[in-house]
């Protein structure tokens, strides 16, 4: 079979036409503003604080674990009620954490328990969230206009990597980090209105299997995810991969004020990885590929270029565009992997497979995040971003050595 032409331009944009995806579209670009306008702010805020690199890591930790442990039970969650439902409830609730963190940075009487408390709860919310996310792709996007639609929402996520570390920039510079946070809360009570809107028929947003045991759901959808080496094979990577990147994320706005010149530096620095994350996911709007894993894994290698020559940096540039590179390849490489996943999974486990998707990307990135100050407290900031970095791009390839992984393609998706 000859390989699929790429759509034209109108076809691949015409996704947009569809209203409800339309306002799904727009209430995550507006909640993924917030979220890359925030990272920066709360990393400078216990700065301010503290002044501990540690610090950074323990209140990003306290996201991420919850995040975790409850993206299972958010998977069944999301199988078994209407996924909208489950998603705006979660806006509110992290409209709420953030708004109360903003608040207690403008008082001036914030402490790093109290930012760990509200960011455990963002992080819990965060959970119930994101499973049932490429389950309502599913039903609000016919299957033709699918990688289409996981494109365009790289492309708004990537932009917001632009965007939001600017805006955050400013504000930390100009009006101090309580209103970048504040900007964060806002963009979840957008989000939450969109979602509102949304106007699916009931019964499409009540997924079709549920009302079973939690613990046989989640029996049920772990033989789903197990059963397919090419899905847990890559989740195992991504999990590897994003706590070895998290020493970057931990090291990097310390490393930038410290050598490379302040906190613009780092500004420039995420700036760039959103700008390269934008063209990595207009790339996959009109990318068609026979084999989308294959190519995927190529280009999420990408990834591990900004840790490795923020090793070796003395100056923003050539970390800015290393940045920029990895941010390509990781944005290459997600819309492929969503649209192999909603193809390769069954829609009334989709959101169980997808909790343990997440699961297994976020489980070692507390590990990361935790460990990243204390070794390079011993090893050096430097040294510990070039061991990350090599082991990063050794991961990320790892698993081209399978064959059920190296020969996945559209073909085989379409016949099962």
């Amino acid at each position: 079979m000859s390989k699929p032409a790429p759509p034209s331009r109108r076809n691949a944009l015409g996704v947009l036409r569809v209203r409800s995806f339309r306002l799904f579209f727009i209430a995550q670009s507006s909640s993924s503003l917030g979220d890359f306008l925030v990272a920066p702010a709360l990393a400078f805020a216990i700065l301010d604080l503290t002044g501990s690199a540690a610090d950074i890591g323990l209140v990003l930790a306290a996201r991420t674990i919850p995040l975790t442990l409850f993206m299972l039970v958010g998977g069944v969650l999301a199988d078994r009620l209407p996924r909208q439902r489950v998603m705006l409830a979660s806006d509110l609730a992290r409209f709420c954490s953030q708004g109360i963190t903003a608040a207690l940075v403008f008082s001036g009487d914030a402490t790093v328990w109290q930012l760990m408390a509200l960011q455990a709860v963002h992080g819990t919310a965060t959970a119930l969230f994101m499973p049932a996310v490429t389950g309502l792709v599913q039903e609000c996007v016919p299957a033709s206009q699918r990688q289409s639609a996981n494109a365009l929402r790289s492309i708004s996520h990537s932009a917001a990597m632009i965007a939001g570390p600017l805006l955050a920039t400013l504000l930390v510079l100009t009006a101090g980090t309580g209103w970048a946070i504040a900007a964060d809360a806002a963009t979840f009570a957008v989000s939450a209105y969109c979602l509102a809107r949304l106007g699916l028929p009931r019964d499409a947003t009540v997924p079709a299997g549920r009302g079973g045991h939690m613990l046989t759901e989640l029996r049920e959808g772990w033989r789903e995810f197990a059963s397919r080496i090419w899905v847990w094979s890559i989740i195992t990577m991504a999990s590897l991969s994003n706590m070895l990147y998290a020493v970057f994320t931990v090291l990097g706005p310390v490393l930038s004020e410290r050598e490379l010149g302040g906190r613009g530096a780092w500004g420039a620095i995420l700036t760039a990885f959103g700008a390269g994350a934008v063209l990595g996911g207009a790339g996959a709007l009109w990318l068609r590929t026979r084999h989308p894993l294959r190519t995927g894994l190529l280009a999420t290698a990408l990834f591990a270029a900004p840790p490795l020559v923020l090793s070796q940096a003395s100056t923003t540039v050539p970390a800015a565009a290393a940045a920029f590179v990895g941010g390509a390849g990781l944005m290459l490489f997600n819309p492929l992997w969503e649209t192999t996943l909603q193809a390769g999974v069954p829609a009334s486990a989709l959101s169980r497979v997808s909790a343990y998707e997440w699961f297994g990307s976020y489980a070692a990135q507390p590990v990361g995040l935790m460990l990243a100050g204390p070794l390079a407290a011993q090893a050096g900031m430097r040294t510990t971003l070039l061991a990350a970095g090599l082991a990063q791009l050794a991961i990320s390839l790892a698993p081209l050595a399978l064959r059920d992984v190296r020969s996945h393609s559209v073909e085989r998706q379409e016949h099962r």
